[in-house]
């Protein structure tokens, strides 16, 4: 398998040097960051990703105001008892992005979050604490047990937050195959698994984080 050293050098060739290429990494919150905001501000930050997904993000991110007082703060114990009748009060509201399954997602993940508090302590504790080495599994974590949080927003919600993650771009999945790491697609578990142990050796190679690995992929072909 190609060493990290080799994919940073052809992202450095390919920018003009180390630091327009470092200039480009995303930011990566250490454990402590992790753990100090609060359920709601992740439970927040989960909904903003799941609305994002097909839209332009200044749309979403301009009415979020408005769905921060439509849904209590992001409170997780008070919107997992919301009925049916609320949820389609909210419905009607024109300041919100009225979509039904995604309106119906905000209830089916406040449990998500109640269970990861019951689970690890809160929800920025299984952010913090999770196993670097398994990043894939807290994408698999979040579309098996949540609600729309399929495809790339399980790794977009924790890009958002600042959690280490890499992140499966087209470019990235194109340098995957290219070398052989896997087949096709990241769509199954096997595939997924593959890249994630690459991640890992990389990133025992380097000591960087595995979004840097993942962007420093990127530059290499975009």
């Amino acid at each position: 398998m190609i060493e990290f050293k080799d994919l940073l050098a052809l992202a450095v060739n390919r920018k003009g040097g180390l630091k327009p290429v470092e200039a480009q990494l995303p930011a990566v919150k250490t454990a402590a960051q992790l753990r100090r905001p609060d359920d709601a501000f992740y439970f927040s930050a989960l909904t903003r990703r799941v609305f994002r997904a097909g839209l332009k993000h200044s749309l979403v991110d301009a009415k979020w105001p408005a769905f921060e007082e439509a849904f209590f703060g992001f409170d997780p114990d008070k919107l997992v008892l919301m009925p049916d009748s609320m949820l389609e009060e909210r419905m009607q509201d024109t300041r919100l992005i009225r979509h039904w399954g995604k309106i119906k997602a905000i209830r089916h993940n406040a449990q998500l979050v109640l269970d990861l508090r019951r689970e690890y302590g809160s929800m920025g504790r299984w952010l913090a604490d999770w196993p670097a080495e398994d990043t894939v599994g807290m994408w698999i974590l979040l579309k098996k047990r949540g609600k729309q949080l399929g495809g790339n927003s399980g790794a977009a919600f924790l890009r958002m937050v600042g959690r280490d993650t890499w992140y499966p771009t087209d470019d990235v999945i194109s340098v995957l195959k290219s070398h052989r790491i896997i087949d096709k697609t990241l769509a199954s578990q096997r595939d997924q698994r593959a890249a994630q142990a690459a991640f890992n050796q990389w990133q025992s190679e380097s000591g960087r984080p595995q979004a840097h690995i993942s962007k420093v992929l990127a530059l290499t072909v975009g």
